[in-house]
Formats: C-alpha cells, structure tokens, sequence
C-alpha cells in the first residue's frame, strides 16, 4: 500500500532528492546511497546513459533498455533532455527483502536518474497484507490487474501485453516527475497535486509510446 508520506523524501545535500510516487512504505533511508552512486556526464557523452542489468532468474524486465529509449524519443526531446541516465536496475537482495518500488526519479550532484525495476517472472507484485484499496489499486485495475491473496498477501497480476503497457506507463510517470521538478509547477508540499500531475502526464502520452512500441514488434 502507498502513503502519502512515502511519496516523496530529501536525503542528502550531496545527492539531491529521491522524487517519485511509485515506492514501498519498507524502503530504508539509505536508498540514495544504495542507488545513486553515478558520476554526472562529461561534455560530448550522449544522454540519457542507457544502463540495463542482467535480473535474476525470478525477474524480468518488461521493456528492454533499448525499448525505453524508444519510448523516450516517442516524447518531445525537451521532456526527456536534461536527463542523464536511465538504469534498469537489478535489485539486490535486501532490496528485495526490504520491498521494492516500482521506478524512481533521483536528482543531484550532476545527475538525473531514472530507475526502474523488475517484475517477477509470474508478473506478480506484492500489495500487502490488506486488500488493494485506494489510487494504486485503482490504477492498476485500469491496466486490467486481478488481485489475488496468497499465504496472507496481496498481489496484483498482469498479463504480459498489460504488464508492458503499465510499465510503460510507470516510465512516463518518472519524466512526468522529472518536468515538475525543473519546471517547478507544484511546491515539494503539494504531493497530491504533484503525484496527479505525473500521472496526467503519463496517461497524455501513452498512446503515442504504445504505437512507436508496436512499430518494434
């Protein structure tokens, strides 16, 4: 389940702030220092630096590295310009332990980061003990999820082409936090306003990602 306090942090002057609505409520303060480690590109190096890590065998990327990047250029260059890096990132093993969310956008020290995470290979991801309630829910109901409780917990299922199109989602939804964050249309106190302006933007720009994907295939 997500809460409102979760949804956004500042950590560390040297790093900058952790921004983004798609988190875990177990995600432990040192979360910057865990994944933010990157050196901000020198003149000349293209960007966004594509980053994919080899997952494990229980997970998955939905969208290859190369994929995302398509979808990127599917949005006008000044949406995405500015940001450095985009990692597909391999959690480890505490991460996993400590409850994984679903993409993060970081900024500081030079950088800007996207990063997004596996799924497991059932395309299962774990809501918790309660049963799914709320935008999260909801949102994962628009891209056809079914919700199933295994030995007390929670999960929302997606099917492969659904599973794409949400990641897909999830990945504008970072950019959509990257704009606000340097375009500054929401105070860091207005998090209700920021997560819904992310979202909007997302849901803008779906459809013109999902047809530069579907030329791919």
């Amino acid at each position: 389940m997500r809460s409102r306090k979760h949804t956004a942090w500042k950590k560390s002057r040297t790093f900058g702030d952790v921004f983004g609505g798609r988190t875990s409520p177990k995600i432990t303060d040192r979360i910057v220092n865990r994944v933010h480690s990157l050196r901000a590109p020198g003149p000349g190096i293209e960007t966004p630096i594509l980053i994919e890590d080899n997952p494990s065998r229980d997970y998955y990327f939905p969208l290859s590295i190369e994929e995302c990047r398509t979808a990127l250029h599917a949005l006008p260059a000044s949406h995405y310009e500015g940001l450095t890096h985009l990692w597909l990132r391999r959690p480890s093993g505490v991460d996993r332990r400590n409850g994984l969310p679903l993409a993060e956008f970081l900024c500081g020290s030079g950088v800007r980061l996207i990063v997004m995470y596996p799924w497991r290979v059932d395309r299962r991801t774990c809501l918790g003990r309660l049963r799914p309630a709320g935008n999260l829910a909801r949102e994962l109901e628009r891209f056809g999820a079914t919700f199933v409780r295994d030995r007390g917990w929670w999960y929302a299922q997606l099917d492969p082409d659904a599973l794409r199109e949400y990641y897909l989602h999830v990945l504008y939804h970072e950019v959509g936090h990257h704009l606000d964050w340097y375009q500054r249309r929401w105070s860091a106190a207005n998090m209700k306003q920021v997560e819904a302006a992310a979202d909007q933007y997302a849901v803008r720009f779906l459809q013109s990602g999902k047809t530069v994907l579907g030329q791919l295939d």
